[in-house]
């Protein structure tokens, strides 16, 4: 089955991601290469086994699934990312979209439905359930409240451009840390005050912020 769609099933709950690659793996035409236990299981497994589609949960421990997503839409850009969750908040799935992810469904649908959606996202279909949908246009219908912030005008010094371009580029802290000669407290020090005079909220509004302004 050369032509088979191969698979990595992401999800922190052992239980679900075995029970959706146990789903799909009696479905024709799809090959599940492995599951993923959280975001950067996920960034590891993906880049180690080149699957074609991701099906990745949004909320998981250590990296959630938006970061995870945004990591691979630049370091496996052939990689079609599927967020596959029980949440359809405004803000995941605007997140989501941002990142790069191919589509936005929930777990609610069955193993036949799946399957063709696995399929659909290897063609470059882009998929929103119904609920996400109506989510995404009630974002895009709202004017836009003010412009990106600009690095310059919140006063980033150059050691935290490098920290955040590097963030921004999925180095974890260690690795930061390995990069610019710094202790890890440093780097979390350093991330901290980022996000604050930017006002983002966390890692993945960051990685997204330096990619809209022309950081990486």
């Amino acid at each position: 089955m050369s032509d088979a769609v191969r698979v990595l099933v992401v999800d922190d709950q052992q239980l679900i991601r075995e029970s959706i690659a146990s789903l799909l793996e009696v479905q024709p035409g799809i090959v599940v290469l492995g599951t993923a236990a959280d975001g950067r299981d996920a960034v590891e497994k993906t880049l180690a086994l080149a699957p074609d589609v991701v099906l990745m949960d949004v909320r998981m421990p250590t990296m959630d699934g938006v970061e995870a997503a945004a990591i691979l839409h630049r370091r496996a850009p052939t990689c079609r990312v599927v967020m596959l969750t029980t949440f359809d908040d405004e803000e995941y799935v605007v997140e989501a979209l941002r990142a790069g992810a191919t589509g936005y469904l929930l777990k609610d649908l069955p193993a036949k439905d799946l399957a063709d959606a696995v399929r659909l996202a290897h063609a470059g279909v882009v998929q929103f359930d119904r609920a996400a949908a109506a989510r995404l246009a009630s974002a895009l219908s709202r004017p836009i409240r003010s412009a990106a912030p600009d690095p310059a005008r919140h006063s980033l010094t150059a050691r935290e451009l490098d920290v955040l371009r590097l963030l921004a580029g999925g180095a974890t802290n260690r690795e930061i840390a390995q990069r610019l000669y710094l202790s890890e407290g440093t780097v979390k020090n350093h991330i901290s005050r980022v996000l604050t005079r930017l006002g983002l909220r966390d890692r993945t509004q960051a990685a997204i912020y330096a990619r809209d302004n022309g950081l990486l």
